[in-house]
């Protein structure tokens, strides 16, 4: 029941959301969900677990980032269950994406859709943010449930670009931690997310340095 459910509610929803993608793509994202699901019960990698929510909050939830990725490499700092990491590498395969998670049984388990799923322009990091060593720095990193917004600038602002973007998604709007992020930082874009099935609010905000002219002025 679930796999003519899933396959309904992907088709659907990618039609209302104006995304394209071949029918190997669709077929892809619906066996990620599989995997998600079938690791989900003994690696606890999210906490969806109704079967008519799966593909809205974690498939078209994650593939609102689709029309802010501009970058060539991204990172999805905190990648977990591989959201929105996977469903993006899936829609967008000329793009390499790049996951980092801290959690061993995290990075398993994405490590193993990898090889199941083909995704060639995929590739699993496990470590801390902090102590990752990039060749280059990610014009791009996204991020959604993973940490305050204070706290995603400090671990991973060194893996950043100097002309980059932070894509961090958020539920209703974080104005805490807006006010928190501390100097050099700003929100230079906000957005609001929607999808169906899309039960509240969602956010995506857009965070990048302040450029030195900015901050001249800003600091009289």
């Amino acid at each position: 029941m679930s796999e003519s459910l899933w396959r309904r509610q992907l088709s659907d929803g990618l039609g209302a959301m104006g995304i394209e993608l071949s029918t190997d793509q669709q077929e892809q994202l619906l066996a990620f969900l599989a995997l998600l699901n079938k690791w989900n019960r003994a690696y606890n990698l999210t906490a969806v677990r109704e079967p008519r929510q799966m593909v809205p909050r974690q498939l078209l939830d994650s593939l609102t980032l689709l029309p802010y990725i501009t970058a060539d490499r991204v990172l999805d700092a905190g990648a977990g269950g591989g959201l929105p990491g996977i469903p993006l590498a899936i829609a967008r395969p000329d793009i390499h994406f790049t996951l980092l998670d801290s959690n061993s049984k995290k990075t398993r388990f994405l490590t193993q859709c990898k090889l199941e799923l083909l995704l060639d322009n995929v590739e699993v990091i496990h470590g801390r943010a902090e102590d990752c060593r990039p060749d280059q720095p990610f014009e791009q990193v996204t991020s959604r449930a993973f940490t305050a917004l204070p706290n995603l600038v400090d671990w991973c602002g060194s893996l950043l670009a100097d002309e980059g973007q932070f894509l961090a998604m958020k539920g209703q709007f974080p104005d805490d931690e807006v006010s928190g992020l501390p100097s050099g930082w700003q929100v230079g874009a906000r957005h609001r997310l929607d999808y169906p099935g899309c039960d509240g609010e969602r956010h995506l905000l857009i965070i990048n340095r302040v450029s030195p002219r900015q901050d001249s002025t800003t600091g009289g």
